[in-house]
């Protein structure tokens, strides 16, 4: 099993123990939905209330992670909008970086209402709906996401777009969707 892998088992595991709702996201979703690609980094959206999140870190210290100080602290970041907690595993050769982001918002409440458990190797996980998906790397909006929604969007096929507009437009990314969708001939 690869570093990344084993942390992502780790890491599905002490959520589901934990009772949280979650789902994957990042490269690994992309993995599932769209054209398989090499990732180094680990990211969930999680329904982990803040006041158990020394719970969380005490549950993924014992599995050899450790997250900055400061968030053992009850400092959170934000990343595009969104509050992020940040962890690490280091292993021989290089770590793993694993950004576990906060189901705070109506939008990933939504995402995890929406979330599927789809199989993985031998498992299955939870992982965010391609829509979701999309919306979330429109979020980002770095090269590799524009790369990630156009493998989905030509893997995936029929998506809800109703849905990815609505969300769009309540996040700040509706006309980089329509961009995409009519570039893509939708």
């Amino acid at each position: 099993m690869s570093d990344l892998s084993q942390a992502f088992w780790h890491l599905a595991e002490v959520l589901e123990g934990l009772g949280v709702e979650y789902a994957v996201m990042g490269g690994i979703a992309v993995r599932v939905y769209g054209i398989p690609r090499p990732t180094y980094d680990i990211d969930f959206t999680a329904a982990v209330p803040r006041d158990r999140l020394p719970e969380l870190f005490r549950l993924v210290e014992k599995l050899g992670y450790t997250e900055p100080e400061v968030s053992a602290q009850g400092w959170v970041d934000q990343v595009a909008g969104m509050p992020v907690v940040k962890l690490r595993l280091d292993l021989a050769e290089h770590g793993v970086d694993v950004d576990i982001f906060l189901a705070e918002s109506a939008f990933q409440r939504s995402l995890l209402a929406r979330r599927r458990r789809e199989r993985i190797g031998d498992s299955s996980v939870w992982i965010v709906a391609p829509e979701d998906l999309i919306l979330l790397k429109l979020l980002a909006y770095r090269p590799r996401d524009l790369a990630d929604i156009a493998d989905v969007l030509f893997t995936q096929g029929q998506l809800d777009e109703p849905y990815m507009r609505r969300w769009a437009a309540q996040i700040g990314v509706l006309d980089r969707l329509e961009q995409l969708l009519e570039e893509g001939g939708r």
